[in-house]
């Protein structure tokens, strides 16, 4: 089944994550100086989280609240959605990404080109590897899928309780993960500032360890837990 609404739905949310949290770096370098201070990495942490969080009780219940391909992605794999409406839920996923990226574009050009508008990269800790970013964030999003099967997915989940879960572990990827690859565990984030700021230096990175680590999670969480309790109902 198609809905153009849920794919509606998508962009918005998208655009939400895209908007907030490029935007909480650009004002931790305005606040805080270009280096990683404890206090940069807690408000991009708050910025991505608290956008996320928020966008899922919005949204969850009119889309699911994906607001990242590698979460659909395993959700098409593990037919949670279907292969036409999960193109949709991507396409429009990324739509969202890229509009919020030249609004910030559009209206801190100088300060948002600074950090590339929240591009990410590989950093210092990691020697830049490339290596290590994909296996890195493949371990984020393993985790972040994790938590969106087992809080938003599984029949037994506690009610309400999927929007802080979901926006509590965003937050805690970014708190330890925005010094080392600076935390995407989404293809579309970091694919809007990326267009933006035409800094493009390790993209594949954010495709290839997201998408990985986020199938691996789908099919594990699904065939160990969400099957069983479906099942069971």
């Amino acid at each position: 089944m198609i809905t153009p609404r849920n794919w509606f739905a998508e962009a918005i949310a998208t655009y939400a994550l895209v908007f907030f949290g490029p935007l909480s770096i650009i004002l931790s370098a305005v606040a805080f100086g270009d280096g990683l201070s404890i206090e940069a990495i807690i408000m991009i942490s708050l910025g991505h989280g608290g956008a996320i969080g928020l966008m899922v009780y919005a949204f969850g219940h009119v889309s699911g609240a994906h607001i990242n391909p590698a979460v659909t992605i395993p959700m098409i794999i593990t037919k949670k959605i279907g292969i036409a409406d999960g193109i949709g839920y991507i396409v429009f996923q990324i739509i969202g990404a890229i509009a919020a990226a030249f609004t910030l574009k559009a209206i801190l050009p100088e300060l948002g080109a600074k950090v590339n508008f929240g591009t990410q990269s590989p950093g210092d800790l990691i020697n830049s590897s490339a290596m290590s970013a994909v296996g890195l964030e493949a371990i984020f999003t393993f985790f972040l899928v994790t938590v969106i099967f087992m809080t938003a997915v599984h029949k037994k989940a506690a009610a309400g309780i999927h929007g802080l879960s979901i926006g509590g572990m965003v937050f805690l990827l970014h708190l330890v993960g925005v010094p080392l690859t600076g935390a995407s565990m989404n293809p579309a984030r970091t694919l809007g500032p990326a267009i933006a700021s035409g800094f493009w230096e390790l993209h594949w990175v954010y495709w290839v360890g997201p998408i990985i680590g986020g199938i691996i999670a789908g099919l594990i969480m699904n065939h160990v837990f969400v099957k069983k309790a479906e099942s069971e109902a």
